[in-house]
């Protein structure tokens, strides 16, 4: 006997959807950060990735004046990072807006001027750190306002645990303009070999072996901290016992996790935002 329900058909042990048998599929593997031919796509690829990150900052409403900043190593010159310039607003940031700056903090291609302090940590960091590609900060609503706590992120919700025993609470150079050589030393020194630091009293700060793994952990970090200054507010929360959230942390907190988590954000900046390109 043959019976149809919403469009799928079983006859005998076989059943069809659309005249298609359901059978079990022979799926690609899950993908990963792509590897491009040349310096130059890379590079491109790189700057693309950038832009498209500051216009999913402003979007979120990370901007604060002039304030924030997102670096990523260039391919060729890993001395070099290339940032967004100084005063332009996150929304509307194009690839031909970037700045490629050397470890002296000289704007070696690009017509605008660089924050003085993202150079300052920004290439504290990229020095102390070979393995990172990309560095995240912004003035976001919920990381400064549990900055100013002095306490780490606790493992209150799965997504926390991504960061349990991988985050730094930074107190040097708390509330201050790190404007000075040594001062972004002392933050970066802090930072570890995390993949991120909640700088008292200022912000978050996030890197990644990929620009995707720094932007993604900076999301999510604001949302943690969202997440445990309401549940403090309303009464008193209940952490994750160790074991549990180790174990997520070693699942959700990887560097393809982080890359991959990014990755409907990306596709859906680049459609809507195709000027982000020029």
């Amino acid at each position: 006997m043959t019976t149809e329900t919403d469009g799928a058909r079983t006859a005998g042990a076989v059943r069809y959807l659309d005249g298609v048998p359901l059978t079990r599929q022979e799926l690609p593997p899950l993908p990963g950060p792509p590897t491009s031919g040349t310096v130059e796509e890379e590079r491109l690829h790189r700057r693309q990735k950038l832009a498209g990150a500051l216009r999913i900052f402003g979007r979120l409403g990370f901007g604060e004046g002039v304030a924030g900043h997102i670096t990523v190593r260039d391919p060729e010159w890993p001395d070099h990072f290339w940032v967004n310039p100084f005063g332009v607003g996150f929304r509307h940031m194009r690839v031909s807006d970037l700045v490629l700056v050397d470890h002296d903090g000289d704007v070696v291609h690009g017509s605008r001027q660089v924050n003085r302090a993202a150079f300052v940590l920004h290439s504290a960091i990229h020095q102390a750190r070979p393995d990172v590609v990309a560095a995240a900060h912004a003035h976001s609503p919920y990381g400064k306002s549990f900055s100013s706590l002095g306490i780490p992120l606790d493992p209150l919700t799965q997504d926390a645990c991504t960061f349990y025993g991988d985050h730094a609470v930074v107190t040097e150079q708390g509330g201050a303009v790190v404007l000075e050589i040594e001062a972004g030393r002392q933050v970066a020194a802090g930072l570890g070999s995390c993949k991120a630091a909640i700088h008292q009293n200022h912000g978050l700060f996030t890197v990644g072996r990929t620009l995707d793994e720094a932007v993604f952990w900076f999301l999510s970090l604001e949302r943690s901290c969202q997440a445990q200054l309401m549940a403090m507010a309303a009464g008193e929360p209940l952490p994750i016992r160790h074991e549990w959230a180790a174990y997520t942390a070693q699942q959700n907190g990887t560097p393809w996790a982080g890359w991959f988590n990014f990755q409907p954000l990306w596709d859906e900046v680049r459609h809507t935002d195709p000027d982000l390109f020029d």
